[in-house]
């Protein structure tokens, strides 16, 4: 009678399991199973997780985007806090996507609107876990952890890089360590459209990829230097020029010419750019020190008479100009060391992919934008665009075209 008391619990105690439950091996001739725990990770519910954690990484990014280009720390003050009004944010009115939708894009304190990027980046890194980790953590969960890590740098150096067209080297250097890491430990991750080999082949594909993205695109900055890399501006009549000191610790000092302004970042790129002005009249912290060459470099300022003066001893310099030659670049060096981040992570053929499908969003923006020829465009955000595309599923485009011309290698 025992055994048949038994047998009959374990059966209600069998039916009250769920489908994956039931379907694994167990204990006591497979009445009680051995994982009755969690589901296998092709399941539904571990999108749940997935989702949850792409949401709080989401909120952490928001605090890197906003810190990072103004030199704070992310890490003091440990809270975040309000843009205008400074107040930290509590606890409770910080949870991801759900504080900003109850507040109604407000702050609680001064009122003043929250910009809808911090919903929208938490939203976005949200989906892109969730996204990853279907197409790849029923296959390779360990290296799902690296694919969220370059999602999350992705994400926050688009939003950076759209915003202050600059991309911080620190981001892309750890990012680019990672990327060989995760090769080790899923050597198919740099091949995606072809055959894997042991974790030294996966971290040699990894380091040709690293190869191929950081040198193949400063070679293309170079030549780019060399075609495009001055500016000349000539007027008929002198016309006033200026330097304008930043109004807040966002902004950047620019050069005011003919009422053009540009941004100091976006003129002295390099140690060894310079700016050229030939000035008719050159006043120095409002004294004027007659007309010449004035040679203007990232930190200091040497006039006609050959005396060199640091920017920060001056008070203001302005005057007249008949013309200018200013430095600039085709293409900075954070897109060079993004994309040899890239390589790290997905092999030579992912860089050329990311090249040629960010090339593709790009122009697709300038022509949506109708932004013109020779107008400042950051091309950060549209390589991370590519690396995306290429990570959920543009690789098997790859894969095709080596399928396709297999037969053509054929004796």
């Amino acid at each position: 009678m025992r055994a048949r008391s038994l047998g009959g619990s374990a059966g209600r105690y069998k039916s009250r399991l769920s489908p994956w439950q039931t379907d694994v091996g167990g204990l006591n001739g497979g009445a009680l199973p051995t994982t009755p725990f969690y589901p296998p990770f092709d399941h539904w519910l571990w999108l749940i997780p997935a989702f949850l954690i792409g949401a709080c990484i989401g909120s952490f990014l928001n605090v890197v985007i906003y810190r990072v280009p103004l030199g704070m720390s992310v890490n003091e003050p440990k809270r975040s806090f309000c843009p205008l009004c400074k107040n930290p944010i509590p606890m409770w009115l910080n949870f991801p996507m759900v504080s900003w939708l109850w507040l109604r894009g407000k702050c609680k304190e001064c009122h003043a609107p929250i910009a809808f990027r911090y919903f929208g980046v938490e939203l976005l890194t949200a989906v892109l876990f969730t996204a990853a980790w279907m197409c790849y953590g029923p296959q390779a969960v360990a290296v799902v952890l690296f694919l969220w890590v370059l999602l999350a740098l992705l994400v926050a150096i688009t939003f950076i890089d759209a915003e202050h067209l600059i991309i911080p080297t620190g981001l892309t250097w750890a990012g680019s360590v990672l990327g060989l890491v995760a090769c080790m430990v899923w050597p198919q991750l740099p091949v995606l459209g072809g055959e894997a080999g042991n974790w030294l082949a996966g971290l040699m594909h990894g380091v040709i990829g690293w190869t191929a993205g950081f040198v193949g695109l400063w070679f293309i900055v170079e030549l780019g230097k060399m075609a495009f890399g001055k500016k000349t501006l000539k007027f008929e009549n002198p016309v006033a020029w200026s330097l304008k000191e930043p109004a807040t610790d966002e902004e950047a000092m620019c050069f005011v010419i003919d009422g053009e302004e540009i941004a100091w970042w976006d003129i002295f790129c390099r140690k060894t750019d310079r700016l050229l002005v030939e000035a008719t009249d050159i006043r120095v912290s409002g004294e004027s020190v007659g007309g010449g060459a004035l040679v203007i470099r990232e930190l200091e300022v040497q006039l006609p008479d050959g005396t060199i003066h640091p920017l920060g001893r001056i008070k203001s310099l302005d005057g007249m100009a008949a013309s200018a030659v200013i430095p600039r670049e085709a293409m900075g060096m954070g897109d060079v060391h993004l994309l040899g981040m890239i390589g790290a992570f997905f092999g030579w053929t992912g860089v050329f992919f990311s090249l040629f499908g960010a090339s593709v969003f790009a122009i697709i923006a300038a022509m949506i934008g109708r932004i013109g020829f020779g107008k400042q465009l950051p091309f950060g955000p549209f390589l991370a665009m590519g690396a995306v595309a290429w990570m959920f599923g543009a690789w098997r485009l790859w894969e095709w075209y080596l399928n396709l011309l297999g037969p053509l290698g054929m004796p």
